[in-house]
Protein backbone atom coordinates (compact mmCIF):
# COMPACT_ATOMS: atom_id res chain seq x y z
CA UNK A 1 0.00 0.00 0.00
CA UNK A 2 1.35 3.54 -0.49
CA UNK A 3 2.24 5.68 2.51
CA UNK A 4 -0.55 7.67 3.37
CA UNK A 5 0.20 11.24 3.37
CA UNK A 6 -0.83 13.77 6.49
CA UNK A 7 -2.86 16.55 5.40
CA UNK A 8 -1.22 19.85 6.10
CA UNK A 9 -1.99 21.91 9.15
CA UNK A 10 -4.69 24.49 7.88
CA UNK A 11 -3.70 27.78 7.29
CA UNK A 12 -5.20 30.64 9.23
CA UNK A 13 -5.23 34.37 7.66
CA UNK A 14 -5.72 36.86 10.58
CA UNK A 15 -6.78 40.33 9.34
CA UNK A 16 -5.94 43.33 11.37
CA UNK A 17 -5.54 47.07 11.04
CA UNK A 18 -1.96 48.69 10.22
CA UNK A 19 -1.28 50.23 13.40
CA UNK A 20 1.10 49.44 16.20
CA UNK A 21 -1.60 48.86 18.34
CA UNK A 22 -3.90 46.44 15.98
CA UNK A 23 -1.08 44.81 15.07
CA UNK A 24 0.21 44.54 18.87
CA UNK A 25 -3.41 42.82 19.18
CA UNK A 26 -2.76 40.83 16.49
CA UNK A 27 -0.03 39.17 18.14
CA UNK A 28 -1.76 38.50 21.25
CA UNK A 29 -4.31 36.67 19.28
CA UNK A 30 -2.25 34.86 17.39
CA UNK A 31 -0.21 33.57 20.67
CA UNK A 32 -3.59 32.75 22.67
CA UNK A 33 -4.85 30.60 19.49
CA UNK A 34 -1.47 28.75 19.17
CA UNK A 35 -1.12 27.91 22.68
CA UNK A 36 -4.98 26.71 22.35
CA UNK A 37 -4.44 24.90 18.78
CA UNK A 38 -0.70 24.39 18.30
CA UNK A 39 -1.02 22.36 15.03
CA UNK A 40 -2.73 25.67 13.02
CA UNK A 41 -0.03 28.08 10.99
CA UNK A 42 -1.52 32.10 11.31
CA UNK A 43 -0.96 34.53 8.94
CA UNK A 44 -1.08 37.67 9.51
CA UNK A 45 -2.35 40.18 7.15
CA UNK A 46 -2.64 44.03 7.54
CA UNK A 47 -4.92 46.53 6.11
CA UNK A 48 -4.78 50.05 6.02
CA UNK A 49 -8.62 51.17 7.54
CA UNK A 50 -10.25 54.39 6.52
CA UNK A 51 -10.34 55.66 9.81
CA UNK A 52 -6.13 55.50 10.01
CA UNK A 53 -6.19 57.64 6.56
CA UNK A 54 -8.24 60.53 7.58
CA UNK A 55 -6.71 61.88 10.78
CA UNK A 56 -7.28 66.11 10.35
CA UNK A 57 -11.40 65.62 11.50
CA UNK A 58 -13.08 63.96 14.60
CA UNK A 59 -14.22 60.38 13.63
CA UNK A 60 -18.34 61.04 14.21
CA UNK A 61 -17.46 63.46 11.01
CA UNK A 62 -16.52 60.76 8.28
CA UNK A 63 -18.30 57.79 9.18
CA UNK A 64 -17.73 56.86 12.65
CA UNK A 65 -16.77 53.71 13.65
CA UNK A 66 -17.84 52.08 10.72
CA UNK A 67 -14.05 53.37 9.21
CA UNK A 68 -12.42 51.32 11.80
CA UNK A 69 -13.84 47.86 10.46
CA UNK A 70 -15.61 48.05 6.85
CA UNK A 71 -12.30 46.91 4.96
CA UNK A 72 -11.81 43.80 7.22
CA UNK A 73 -15.84 43.21 7.14
CA UNK A 74 -15.28 42.87 3.41
CA UNK A 75 -12.43 41.25 3.16
CA UNK A 76 -13.86 38.49 5.67
CA UNK A 77 -17.41 38.59 4.19
CA UNK A 78 -15.17 38.08 0.68
CA UNK A 79 -13.23 34.90 1.93
CA UNK A 80 -9.88 36.91 1.73
CA UNK A 81 -9.19 36.41 6.09
CA UNK A 82 -10.53 33.93 7.74
CA UNK A 83 -10.64 35.78 11.41
CA UNK A 84 -10.33 39.12 12.81
CA UNK A 85 -9.05 40.95 15.34
CA UNK A 86 -10.31 44.57 16.78
CA UNK A 87 -10.72 47.15 19.57
CA UNK A 88 -14.02 45.82 20.96
CA UNK A 89 -14.99 49.68 21.25
CA UNK A 90 -14.25 50.97 18.23
CA UNK A 91 -16.89 47.71 16.70
CA UNK A 92 -20.39 49.24 15.93
CA UNK A 93 -22.93 48.06 18.08
CA UNK A 94 -24.98 46.33 15.37
CA UNK A 95 -23.17 43.58 13.06
CA UNK A 96 -23.60 42.23 10.06
CA UNK A 97 -25.81 39.23 10.09
CA UNK A 98 -22.41 37.23 7.95
CA UNK A 99 -20.30 38.29 10.96
CA UNK A 100 -19.78 37.01 14.52
CA UNK A 101 -17.75 37.64 17.25
CA UNK A 102 -16.20 34.43 17.91
CA UNK A 103 -14.13 35.32 20.90
CA UNK A 104 -13.60 37.84 23.86
CA UNK A 105 -9.69 37.79 24.64
CA UNK A 106 -9.22 38.63 28.35
CA UNK A 107 -9.72 42.17 29.26
CA UNK A 108 -7.19 44.62 29.97
CA UNK A 109 -7.12 47.27 31.98
CA UNK A 110 -10.29 49.45 31.54
CA UNK A 111 -8.96 52.68 32.50
CA UNK A 112 -8.20 56.12 30.91
CA UNK A 113 -4.78 57.51 31.51
CA UNK A 114 -4.26 61.34 31.90
CA UNK A 115 -0.92 62.51 30.17
CA UNK A 116 0.35 65.85 30.45
CA UNK A 117 -0.48 66.35 34.72
CA UNK A 118 -1.29 64.53 37.95
CA UNK A 119 -4.59 64.62 37.99
CA UNK A 120 -7.76 66.10 36.73
CA UNK A 121 -7.92 68.60 39.41
CA UNK A 122 -4.20 69.60 38.78
CA UNK A 123 -5.07 70.41 35.55
CA UNK A 124 -3.79 74.20 35.13
CA UNK A 125 -7.26 77.22 34.31
CA UNK A 126 -8.25 77.17 30.76
CA UNK A 127 -5.77 74.05 30.19
CA UNK A 128 -6.06 72.45 26.20
CA UNK A 129 -6.71 68.94 26.38
CA UNK A 130 -6.46 66.83 23.49
CA UNK A 131 -8.99 64.38 22.38
CA UNK A 132 -11.79 63.53 19.53
CA UNK A 133 -13.83 61.51 22.32
CA UNK A 134 -16.88 62.76 22.79
CA UNK A 135 -16.91 60.74 26.24
CA UNK A 136 -13.87 61.81 27.28
CA UNK A 137 -14.26 65.22 26.38
CA UNK A 138 -18.07 65.79 28.07
CA UNK A 139 -16.38 63.82 30.94
CA UNK A 140 -13.68 66.53 31.11
CA UNK A 141 -15.72 69.89 30.70
CA UNK A 142 -18.28 68.21 33.35
CA UNK A 143 -15.47 68.01 35.85
CA UNK A 144 -13.53 71.08 34.67
CA UNK A 145 -16.07 73.68 32.64
CA UNK A 146 -13.35 76.05 32.22
CA UNK A 147 -10.92 74.00 29.75
CA UNK A 148 -10.40 73.79 26.30
CA UNK A 149 -10.72 70.59 23.88
CA UNK A 150 -8.58 70.49 21.34
CA UNK A 151 -9.56 67.68 18.58
CA UNK A 152 -6.86 65.00 18.46
CA UNK A 153 -7.14 61.89 16.44
CA UNK A 154 -3.78 59.48 15.38
CA UNK A 155 -2.83 56.45 16.91
CA UNK A 156 -1.04 56.85 20.43
CA UNK A 157 2.94 57.77 19.32
CA UNK A 158 1.07 60.57 17.02
CA UNK A 159 -0.89 61.93 19.86
CA UNK A 160 1.95 61.82 22.25
CA UNK A 161 3.81 63.95 19.37
CA UNK A 162 1.02 66.40 19.50
CA UNK A 163 1.38 66.78 22.98
CA UNK A 164 5.27 66.74 23.13
CA UNK A 165 4.57 70.09 20.39
CA UNK A 166 2.46 71.72 22.63
CA UNK A 167 -0.84 71.52 20.47
CA UNK A 168 -2.31 70.68 23.94
CA UNK A 169 -1.40 70.76 27.31
CA UNK A 170 -2.68 67.15 28.54
CA UNK A 171 -4.55 64.19 26.46
CA UNK A 172 -6.27 61.22 28.01
CA UNK A 173 -5.33 58.00 26.63
CA UNK A 174 -6.29 54.25 27.38
CA UNK A 175 -4.39 52.20 29.92
CA UNK A 176 -4.89 49.22 27.74
CA UNK A 177 -3.33 50.47 24.64
CA UNK A 178 -0.66 51.92 26.43
CA UNK A 179 0.08 48.74 28.46
CA UNK A 180 -0.50 46.65 25.06
CA UNK A 181 2.27 48.95 23.53
CA UNK A 182 4.50 48.74 26.71
CA UNK A 183 4.42 52.45 26.99
CA UNK A 184 3.67 51.39 30.69
CA UNK A 185 5.09 54.80 32.07
CA UNK A 186 2.96 57.05 30.30
CA UNK A 187 0.53 59.36 31.91
CA UNK A 188 -1.71 59.06 35.15
CA UNK A 189 -4.24 56.42 35.84
CA UNK A 190 -7.64 57.78 36.27
CA UNK A 191 -9.68 56.13 39.42
CA UNK A 192 -12.76 53.89 36.97
CA UNK A 193 -15.23 54.46 39.60
CA UNK A 194 -15.02 58.08 39.23
CA UNK A 195 -14.29 58.48 35.57
CA UNK A 196 -15.96 55.69 33.98
CA UNK A 197 -14.26 54.22 30.77
CA UNK A 198 -15.97 53.69 26.87
CA UNK A 199 -18.06 50.69 26.40
CA UNK A 200 -15.84 47.55 25.44
CA UNK A 201 -12.89 49.43 26.56
CA UNK A 202 -9.61 47.14 26.96
CA UNK A 203 -11.06 44.47 25.38
CA UNK A 204 -9.88 42.76 22.41
CA UNK A 205 -12.76 41.28 19.64
CA UNK A 206 -11.70 38.36 16.90
CA UNK A 207 -14.87 37.98 14.46
CA UNK A 208 -15.09 35.38 11.68
CA UNK A 209 -17.81 34.13 9.41
CA UNK A 210 -21.13 32.87 11.15
CA UNK A 211 -20.96 30.46 9.10
CA UNK A 212 -17.82 29.66 9.27
CA UNK A 213 -18.51 26.66 11.47
CA UNK A 214 -14.70 25.46 12.37
CA UNK A 215 -12.58 28.67 12.75
CA UNK A 216 -16.07 29.59 15.40
CA UNK A 217 -14.80 26.50 17.08
CA UNK A 218 -11.48 27.12 17.24
CA UNK A 219 -11.57 30.24 18.71
CA UNK A 220 -14.32 29.50 21.36
CA UNK A 221 -11.45 27.98 23.14
CA UNK A 222 -10.13 31.12 23.70
CA UNK A 223 -13.00 33.39 24.43
CA UNK A 224 -12.92 34.73 28.12
CA UNK A 225 -16.53 34.02 29.47
CA UNK A 226 -15.77 36.44 31.93
CA UNK A 227 -14.96 39.30 29.44
CA UNK A 228 -17.60 38.30 27.03
CA UNK A 229 -20.29 38.71 29.43
CA UNK A 230 -18.92 41.84 30.75
CA UNK A 231 -18.58 43.62 27.38
CA UNK A 232 -22.27 41.87 25.87
CA UNK A 233 -24.01 43.76 28.75
CA UNK A 234 -22.23 46.77 27.66
CA UNK A 235 -22.98 46.58 24.04
CA UNK A 236 -27.01 45.64 24.99
CA UNK A 237 -27.00 49.02 26.76
CA UNK A 238 -25.65 50.69 23.69
CA UNK A 239 -28.03 49.15 21.48
CA UNK A 240 -30.89 49.92 23.69
CA UNK A 241 -29.69 53.52 23.98
CA UNK A 242 -28.99 54.07 20.43
CA UNK A 243 -26.41 55.92 20.23
CA UNK A 244 -24.28 57.70 18.01
CA UNK A 245 -20.65 58.49 17.42
CA UNK A 246 -22.21 61.67 19.13
CA UNK A 247 -23.51 60.45 21.97
CA UNK A 248 -21.26 60.40 25.27
CA UNK A 249 -21.88 57.40 27.01
CA UNK A 250 -19.62 56.36 29.99
CA UNK A 251 -20.02 52.38 31.92
CA UNK A 252 -18.42 50.57 34.21
CA UNK A 253 -18.91 46.49 34.52
CA UNK A 254 -17.92 44.93 37.65
CA UNK A 255 -18.28 40.96 38.70
CA UNK A 256 -19.91 40.63 42.05
CA UNK A 257 -20.57 36.99 42.61
CA UNK A 258 -22.69 35.26 40.54
CA UNK A 259 -24.14 38.95 39.31
CA UNK A 260 -22.58 41.79 36.94
CA UNK A 261 -22.84 45.27 38.25
CA UNK A 262 -22.91 47.82 35.41
CA UNK A 263 -22.49 51.30 36.27
CA UNK A 264 -23.25 54.07 33.12
CA UNK A 265 -23.49 58.03 33.39
CA UNK A 266 -24.67 59.74 30.03
CA UNK A 267 -23.36 63.37 29.28
CA UNK A 268 -24.53 66.41 26.77
CA UNK A 269 -21.74 66.97 24.46
CA UNK A 270 -20.47 70.30 26.84
CA UNK A 271 -20.69 68.53 30.04
CA UNK A 272 -22.94 70.41 31.33
CA UNK A 273 -26.23 67.97 31.84
CA UNK A 274 -25.01 64.20 33.15
CA UNK A 275 -27.21 61.14 34.38
CA UNK A 276 -26.22 58.02 36.26
CA UNK A 277 -27.45 54.46 37.37
CA UNK A 278 -26.57 51.16 37.89
CA UNK A 279 -27.83 47.69 37.54
CA UNK A 280 -27.37 44.58 38.76
CA UNK A 281 -28.18 41.32 37.41
CA UNK A 282 -26.95 38.02 36.11
CA UNK A 283 -24.87 37.26 32.80
CA UNK A 284 -25.99 37.07 29.42
CA UNK A 285 -29.58 39.24 30.64
CA UNK A 286 -29.64 41.21 28.08
CA UNK A 287 -33.15 42.73 29.02
CA UNK A 288 -31.69 44.21 32.03
CA UNK A 289 -29.00 46.85 30.51
CA UNK A 290 -32.18 47.55 28.31
CA UNK A 291 -33.90 48.23 31.10
CA UNK A 292 -31.49 50.78 32.28
CA UNK A 293 -30.65 52.48 29.22
CA UNK A 294 -34.50 53.37 29.47
CA UNK A 295 -34.35 54.06 33.45
CA UNK A 296 -31.17 56.47 32.28
CA UNK A 297 -33.47 58.48 29.18
CA UNK A 298 -36.17 58.57 31.16
CA UNK A 299 -34.14 60.85 33.92
CA UNK A 300 -32.03 62.78 31.35
CA UNK A 301 -32.71 66.09 29.93
CA UNK A 302 -33.30 67.15 25.61
CA UNK A 303 -29.48 68.30 25.97
CA UNK A 304 -28.76 64.61 26.52
CA UNK A 305 -31.41 62.60 24.72
CA UNK A 306 -31.02 64.52 21.42
CA UNK A 307 -28.42 62.65 21.21
CA UNK A 308 -29.74 59.09 21.38
CA UNK A 309 -32.46 57.26 19.88
CA UNK A 310 -33.70 54.86 21.89
CA UNK A 311 -37.02 55.00 23.69
CA UNK A 312 -37.33 58.36 25.23
CA UNK A 313 -39.72 59.83 27.98
CA UNK A 314 -41.23 63.22 27.22
CA UNK A 315 -38.45 65.83 27.05
CA UNK A 316 -37.91 67.99 30.64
Amino acid sequence: MPDQVSPSPPVCRLGTRRSPLALAQADEARGRLLHACPALTIEIIPVTASGDKVQDRPLAEIGGKALWTKELDQWLLDGEIDFAVHSLKDVETIRPAGITIAAVLPREDVRDALVGAASIAALPPGARVGTSAPRRAAQLLHARPDCRIVPFRGNVATRLARLAAGEADATLLAMAGLNRLGETGVGTPLDAEHWLPAPGQGAIAIECRTDDLAMRARLSAIDHAPSRAAVMAERALLAALGGNCHSAIAVLTSIEGDELVLRAALYSPDGSERVADEARFAPGDDAAPARLAIALLARASRAITAHFAGRIAPAK
